[in-house]
C-alpha cells in the first residue's frame, strides 16, 4: 500500500511537471533584459568622442528569443537626452504601449528615469531590430533582435553552421544628437556621415581604421547565416561579398523564397536574412557596403565601409582582398532588379493570407518639399528655402502629450482624426515639370481613424515635388502584402491586373521605387496609435510620418491593453 501511494505522488508530480513545462512551451519563454542608456568613449578615424550607448557597446547589445516568446527590457536612461526604444519588426499585439515612438505611443523617457517595456513575438521570425526612435539617437543606439523558430521547428532552409549578424551603420566626428537642431535653424540637410561602418567599424579604407576592421572567420565547406541590418540615418545601400554569391531567405523576420544574387540592396530600417557558402579559395575577402541614392542634387556619403571574411585556417596572405563589385551609387535598375525578386514562401508550415476584399482605399503621396524661412535671412535649402517633407502634403507637427495617452484617456484638442485617406489635389506626380507652388506643404497633427479589421489597401505613392527619391517606408504595428508596385503615377485600373495575390512579400519597411509607387496590403486587426513613416531620418525630421488610429475589437482580445503604470509622463 506504500509503494502505491508513493507511486502516485511520484506520478502526480512528475504529470506536474510535465504540464508546467508544455505550458511553458505553449506560451513561450520570458527574457528579461537590462538597457542602461548611456554617454560612453569610442575611438574612430583617429580621434574620441562621447556618444550614446545601450551598456556601453556600440552596436548595442544582440538580443534572442525563439518564436512566441516574450521579452522585457527595463530601460534605465543615465543620458542627458531623452530616450525612447522602438523595437522594429515587432507587431506589439494589443500593446502599443511599449512600441517606442516618441509622442506618439509614449513621452520619452526623461534623464534618471526607468520604464519597463514587454515585447511579446508572436508571427515574427528571424532578424529584426531595436533602436533609438527620438531625434537622431538611433544613430549610435541600435541593436539586433535574432528570432529562432519555436523549440521543436527548423528553419525552412538547411540549418547553418553559424549565424553573424552584419549591423550597417554610420559615424560622425561630430555629436550627432546636434545635428538635427542644427539643419533646422539653417533650413538645409543635415551634415553628412564620415564613414560608414560594419559592426561599429569602418574598415580598411578609412585612416586609423584598418586593424580594427570586423573580421568573420569561416570554414571552407561550411554555410552562415547573415544577418544584415541597415542602421545608417540617411542612405540606401548595395552590399556585396567578393567572389561570393548570397542567397537571401528572409526579410524584416519573414521567410522569402530564396534568391540568388551577386549583391543585396538594403534601406534604412530593412534586414534580411542571408545564407553565405563559404566555397571559395582559403583567403581574405573583402565585404563592402556603399550608397544607393536616386536623388537627383540630394548630398550623399560616397565613401565604402569593409569588413573581412577570413578562411580558417588560411595561408598568411601578403596581398590585399580584393573588393566586391558594387552596383553604382545612382543605378535605380540595379535596385529595383533585386527588390522585384521578393517573393513570400506561402507553404503550409508558413502560410500567407493575403486580405483580397478589399473595403478600406488609401492614397498616399510622399514628397520633399520646401517652405518659406521664418526670418528675413535666406535658408540654406534650395532657393533659399528651407525643406520640408510630408505624406498627402502634410508635415506630422507631434503635439506636447503622445496621440496615445491623448487618445486613451480621452484628453481633448491634441490631434485631429482627419487625415485624408487620398491627396486634397490630384496632379501629375512623377512630372518632370510641377508648377512651383506644388513645393509648399501645411502643417498637421491628424490621425487617419480605421475600423477594427478593415481590409486596408494602401497605395505609397512617389512623387516628383522638389526631387524624386527611393523612400524606404515603414508601418508600425504591422507586417504587410507588397501585392504590386511599378514607376510612373499609379493607374487604378490597369495596375491591379497585375497584382501578385498568390505569393507577395510579407514586409515591414518597402522601398517606394524612384518616381514610382508600391500596393500594400493588411487587415487593420491590431488596435492601437501606429506610426507610418519614411525611414529616410532627414525626411522623418521633416515631417514625412503620419499616424493611424486603429480602433478596438467587439471583445476584450481583440481590444488594447490598459497602459503600463510606469508609462513615462511628459
Amino acid at each position: 500500500m506504500m509503494i502505491s501511494n508513493k507511486f502516485k505522488m511520484l506520478r502526480f508530480l512528475a504529470l506536474s511537471i510535465l504540464y508546467i513545462l508544455q505550458i511553458q512551451y505553449a506560451n513561450g519563454k520570458v527574457h528579461h533584459h537590462k538597457f542602461v542608456v548611456k554617454s560612453s568613449s569610442f575611438r574612430r578615424l583617429c580621434s574620441s568622442k562621447n556618444i550614446l550607448t545601450v551598456n556601453g557597446q556600440f552596436p548595442g547589445p544582440i538580443l534572442k528569443a525563439h518564436r512566441g516568446d516574450k521579452l522585457i527590457v527595463k530601460i534605465y536612461n543615465q543620458a542627458n537626452y531623452n530616450i525612447s526604444i522602438h523595437w522594429h519588426g515587432a507587431r506589439q499585439v494589443r500593446n502599443p504601449w511599449s512600441d517606442g515612438p516618441e509622442y506618439i505611443t509614449q513621452c520619452p523617457i526623461k534623464p534618471g528615469n526607468v520604464f519597463k517595456q514587454i515585447i511579446h513575438l508572436t508571427t515574427e521570425e528571424g532578424t529584426i531590430w531595436w533602436h533609438a526612435h527620438n531625434g537622431w539617437a538611433r544613430a549610435t543606439v541600435h541593436g539586433a533582435l535574432i528570432i529562432h523558430p519555436k523549440s521543436g521547428h527548423t528553419y525552412p532552409f538547411p540549418k547553418p553552421h553559424a549565424d553573424v549578424p552584419i549591423i550597417l551603420g554610420e559615424w560622425w566626428k561630430e555629436q550627432v544628437m546636434e545635428i538635427p537642431e542644427v539643419a533646422n535653424k539653417t533650413g538645409g540637410e543635415p551634415i553628412l556621415s564620415n564613414a560608414y561602418t560594419i559592426n561599429g567599424q569602418p574598415g580598411y579604407l578609412y585612416p586609423c581604421s584598418k586593424k580594427d576592421t570586423f573580421k568573420m572567420n569561416v570554414e571552407y565547406g561550411k554555410t552562415y547565416l547573415l544577418r544584415v541590418i541597415n542602421a545608417v540615418m540617411d542612405e540606401e545601400l548595395f552590399f556585396a561579398i567578393a567572389n561570393h554569391k548570397l542567397t537571401v531567405v528572409g526579410k524584416d523576420g519573414l521567410y522569402l523564397k530564396p534568391i540568388e544574387t551577386d549583391y543585396i540592396m538594403i534601406t534604412p530600417g530593412q534586414s534580411m536574412d542571408i545564407l553565405l557558402e563559404a566555397n571559395q579559395l582559403p583567403g581574405r575577402y573583402f565585404m563592402a557596403a556603399r550608397a544607393y541614392s536616386s536623388a537627383f542634387g540630394a548630398g550623399f556619403d560616397n565613401t565604402t565601409t569593409t569588413a573581412l571574411l577570413i578562411y580558417s585556417p588560411s595561408r598568411r596572405d601578403r596581398k590585399s582582398p580584393t573588393l566586391p563589385t558594387l552596383p553604382p551609387y545612382n543605378k535605380t535598375e540595379a535596385s529595383t532588379n533585386f527588390t522585384k525578386k521578393f517573393r513570400s514562401l506561402a507553404t503550409k508550415t508558413h502560410p500567407i493570407n493575403v486580405p483580397t476584399k478589399i473595403d478600406t482605399h488609401l492614397l498616399f503621396t510622399i514628397s520633399v518639399n520646401l517652405l518659406n524661412c521664418t526670418h528675413d535671412k535666406p535658408c540654406t535649402g534650395p532657393f533659399g528655402k528651407r525643406f520640408a517633407a510630408s505624406v498627402n502634403n502634410i508635415s506630422l507637427v507631434h503635439p506636447d502629450i503622445d496621440f496615445l495617452s491623448a487618445y486613451y484617456y480621452g484628453i481633448p484638442n491634441i490631434f485631429e482624426m482627419d487625415f485624408p485617406k487620398k491627396p486634397e489635389r490630384e496632379f501629375n506626380y512623377t512630372s518632370d515639370k510641377l508648377p512651383e507652388y506644388f513645393l509648399s506643404t501645411s502643417f498637421g497633427t491628424k490621425v487617419l481613424v480605421l475600423e477594427y479589421d478593415a481590409s486596408v489597401e494602401l497605395i505609397l505613392q512617389g512623387t516628383n515635388v522638389l526631387a524624386s527619391d527611393n523612400h524606404p517606408v515603414h508601418l508600425h504595428g504591422y507586417s504587410f502584402y507588397v501585392v504590386g508596385w511599378g514607376f510612373g503615377n499609379f493607374d487604378p485600373k490597369k495596375d491591379p491586373k497585375n497584382y501578385n495575390l498568390v505569393d507577395p512579400p510579407e514586409e515591414t519597411t518597402v522601398g517606394v521605387p524612384n518616381n514610382g509607387w508600391v500596393a500594400i496590403r493588411f487587415r487593420a486587426d491590431n488596435p492601437g496609435m501606429w506610426l507610418l513613416h519614411c525611414h529616410i531620418e532627414r525626411h522623418a525630421t521633416w515631417g514625412m510620418s503620419m499616424v493611424f488610429l486603429v480602433k478596438d475589437g467587439p471583445n476584450p482580445k481583440t481590444r488594447m491593453l490598459p497602459p503600463p503604470k510606469d508609462l513615462p509622463k511628459c
